[in-house]
């Protein structure tokens, strides 16, 4: 998979052109007023299920998310590949080596991920050997067929039977190495890495294979085992059944993610062909941003024991941060039940189960408040501490009060404890994120230097909106040349595309740099709250440097003729440096505690 099309895959156009522009839910579509040309009534769509979009008024422009980018930011493809690559934390192909060179070696790998699972799958279906897998799957009740359309396989239980046909198949060890099908050996040498085996081949959406899944059959541990992290497999990029279920979930506008792989065949053998499976226990931010791309719904059925509800508790974390574009629920199983006994032994259960699926925050309050003693005030507070990122992740205000009342409800305590202690983690958790924001910066950017004037930069080209809050901000808070000439630049036109036709070209990579950084989705308060705090510490940092400089005046010219007056001429202002730092200081920690007018 090159590139391109691996950021198409982690990239939702709707979230990227949204962060530009306010869509509109136009049925299955978006539509908004073009941002190329000037128009009273919307002609500007956005189809998610095409990835694409169109402008059917006087521009008449369209294309995909790359297009978009380019037109709006007035760059070049290259600087678009970064910016979405950034966005979409994909560590793009390193400038040494062409993307050509890597697409043929990614290739190579899937050809050679091809070869061993139709290996596998001919020893599942046609040997002798492979009938304790053909068992097993009968006692899962897998149908054969089901087994052939998702192209199952049985790893022999040799050291080195799959390594011997590849390479009788012009594979070097090389190649087997890094797709993750063999294992290498201290003392050289390599054995196969699935020995007596199930095979579950992991398909990509566009039907390639990137890697494998296998189950023992000889009760050995661990009972599943994955292909490593290979460059064409990524455990928590991947997503089980995705290939087929694809054209399904497009159809019903629905997802059900499973747990396991025998949970997915199953659903497939009975007609629920919209499921698939995270690579794991609980969902990570690229299979939500990958799904999300396909429907606006997604309903959770993962296991019913214990280890099932803390991993749709986690789920419940990640997804938080969508629920204001995606409907989200969970099917509850039956106690001691999963997904795949339901629907093999009571099939209309199973859709009743789905209709009434609930909403995953009303799962997450219900899970965690049933596992404490509503008597004891310490548990009352340790069920709100793990409940408040879930609350605090919801961005309509309606529903976020609906979830505080109905917590304080079920926990007999006060609507306004609830309140106050989510203000006061909201207050906690912007400036935890502000502080890695800052951290980040100062390791992922070019020039280290000053995080802080960075991040400022990288706030002020996100969010425009910022702008009117930037009167306090002067160009000599920068110490850094390059970022204070940026920010000058930026004072004087605002629009990017004018600024690099401005700016001296020896500052064009800084200035990307800066750019392509992502940033957290934050609400209006936090973006407020984030920026206050950069300007306070540069305006902190620029009185301590003044007042340094005066002390260090005053001793270099203590004794030299004129040295009182160039000190007057710095107090003139009619308040003391260090009152003013302490000015300074204590507004930091009005906005830390969140009381400053900016954060009401």
């Amino acid at each position: 998979m090159s590139n391109v099309d691996e950021i198409k895959q982690r990239i939702d156009i709707v979230d990227i052109i949204s962060d530009y522009i306010p869509l509109q839910k136009a049925g299955r579509n978006f539509k908004a007023l073009c941002p190329f040309h000037h128009e009273n009534h919307p002609s500007f769509f956005v189809f998610p299920e095409q990835q694409t979009w169109h402008c059917f008024g006087a521009c008449g422009m369209g294309g995909d998310v790359f297009s978009f980018i380019m037109q709006k930011e007035g760059i070049n493809f290259s600087e678009a590949l970064q910016l979405l690559a950034s966005r979409a934390g994909i560590k793009l192909t390193d400038s040494k080596t062409p993307d050509k060179v890597q697409d043929n070696k990614k290739q190579r790998l899937f050809q050679l991920n091809a070869t061993a699972c139709e290996y596998y799958h001919y020893l599942l279906v046609n040997t002798k050997a492979g009938e304790k897998a053909r068992n097993y799957l009968n006692t899962r009740k897998i149908s054969l067929q089901t087994a052939k359309e998702f192209h199952l396989g049985y790893s022999p239980g040799g050291w080195d039977t799959l390594k011997v046909f590849l390479t009788g198949k012009n594979y070097d060890e090389e190649d087997l190495k890094e797709a993750g099908l063999v294992i290498e050996r201290e003392t050289g040498g390599s054995y196969d890495r699935f020995r007596n085996h199930l095979m579950f081949p992991i398909y990509n959406d566009q039907g390639y294979i990137m890697g494998f899944g296998a189950r023992t059959l000889d009760g050995s541990l661990p009972k599943y085992v994955n292909s490593p992290q290979t460059l064409i497999f990524d455990k928590g990029s991947s997503i089980y059944g995705i290939d087929k279920a694809k054209p399904f979930i497009k159809k019903e506008g629905l997802v059900i993610i499973m747990e396991g792989y025998i949970d997915v065949l199953t659903a497939h053998q009975h007609g629920w062909q919209n499921t698939i499976a995270a690579m794991g226990t609980s969902l990570t931010e690229n299979q939500v941003a990958i799904t999300r791309k396909l429907a606006r719904k997604i309903a959770l059925a993962l296991d019913s024991d214990t280890a099932g509800e803390e991993a749709t508790l986690r789920s419940t974390a990640v997804i938080a941060g969508y629920l204001d574009k995606t409907e989200v629920s969970v099917i509850e199983m039956p106690a001691g039940k999963d997904p795949d006994e339901v629907i093999s032994e009571n099939p209309e259960l199973w859709q009743k189960l789905t209709e009434e699926s609930v909403p995953i925050l009303d799962f997450a309050l219900k899970t965690v408040t049933s596992r404490i003693d509503r008597d004891n005030a310490k548990d009352k507070t340790t069920a709100v501490q793990k409940l408040l990122p879930l609350i605090d992740g919801i961005k309509d205000p309606v529903q976020q009060s609906h979830y505080e009342r109905k917590l304080a409800r079920i926990l007999d305590i006060e609507e306004t404890s609830i309140r106050a202690t989510l203000e006061k983690w909201h207050a906690s958790s912007t400036k935890r994120h502000t502080a890695v924001a800052i951290k980040q910066s100062e390791h992922s950017l070019q020039n280290k230097r000053n995080p802080v004037e960075e991040y400022c930069l990288i706030l002020l080209y996100h969010y425009p909106e910022l702008s009117s809050s930037a009167y306090e901000l002067s160009a000599e808070y920068f110490e850094n040349p390059s970022n204070r000439e940026i920010f000058t630049q930026w004072q004087c036109f605002k629009d990017y595309t004018v600024i690099r036709k401005h700016l001296d070209p020896t500052l064009l990579v800084h200035l990307d740099n800066l750019i392509c950084q992502p940033v957290r989705e934050m609400t209006t308060k936090d973006k407020q709250h984030a920026f206050s705090e950069c300007v306070l510490r540069l305006q902190e940092r620029q009185l301590k440097k003044m007042e340094a400089e005066k002390a260090m005046m005053l001793e270099a010219t203590r004794e030299q003729e004129g040295a009182i007056a160039e000190i007057d001429k710095l107090d003139k202002q009619g308040i003391s440096r260090s009152e003013q730092i302490r000015i300074v200081q204590l507004k930091r920690r009005e906005i830390t505690r969140g009381k400053d007018n900016g954060s009401n």
